[in-house]
């Protein structure tokens, strides 16, 4: 669940740090997690209908925000490469804050705080925090956008878009590449051609996409 407010300006995200023992543990994420039982019952068997139930629930479970189910636009889809451990199919949503105080529990949550996206990856490569690539590519598309508003319409104006993940090593660390990119099927960040990727590096991660 992506929740978004204007502050000074400038466009700002609600992350949240995982517990270390759990899964993500450590890690910078925005509220969420699985979809439960009574996710399912209560929206059906519509796929995001129940994820957009989880979503509301883990806002208010994680976070102490109650959300307006027509509020949620859905963003995008996510699904990790073959060599994870355990995979999450992961549907974000985007939806402007409510005006109220975020309230974490100390157990699942440790800490949270309301970050501008550029200020994320500056504290990212100065290793202050930990996020996952859909994370950050979900923040470069944000980093964009100058106004709740204008991140809203972007979202409902497109279609969400589904991201597959391959991963590909390289000698300074990793490359995540998506549809798109020329070195996608086989797995080869070497291959010339279009680029849509995440570069991985020990010095700093890039987002690469080109036009098109």
């Amino acid at each position: 669940m992506v929740l978004v407010r204007d502050r000074d300006g400038a466009l700002e995200v609600l992350m949240l740090r995982r517990n270390s023992k759990i899964a993500f543990g450590g890690m910078w994420v925005v509220p969420g997690g699985r979809v439960d039982d009574e996710d399912r019952t209560a929206a059906g068997e519509d796929e995001i209908a129940s994820a957009r139930c989880a979503a509301i629930r883990e806002s208010e479970e994680e976070a102490g925000l109650k959300l307006d189910e027509r509020a949620l636009v859905t963003f995008s889809h996510w699904t990790p490469p073959p060599i994870s451990p355990k995979r999450f199919l992961t549907w974000f949503f985007i939806a402007r804050a409510p005006d109220a105080d975020v309230t974490i529990d100390g157990g699942e949550i440790h800490e949270h705080a309301w970050l501008r996206p550029e200020d994320a990856f500056r504290r990212r490569d100065a290793g202050e925090i930990e996020l996952a690539p859909p994370t950050f590519v979900t923040l470069h598309e944000l980093a964009r956008q100058p106004s709740v508003e204008a991140a809203l319409a972007m979202a409902r104006e497109r279609t969400p878009e589904q991201f597959t993940t391959a991963i590909a090593r390289v000698e300074a660390g990793a490359v995540a590449m998506w549809h798109g990119d020329a070195g996608y099927d086989d797995r080869d960040a070497a291959r010339p051609g279009p680029r849509h990727r995440l570069w991985m590096l020990a010095d700093g991660w890039r987002y690469e996409r080109d036009a098109g």
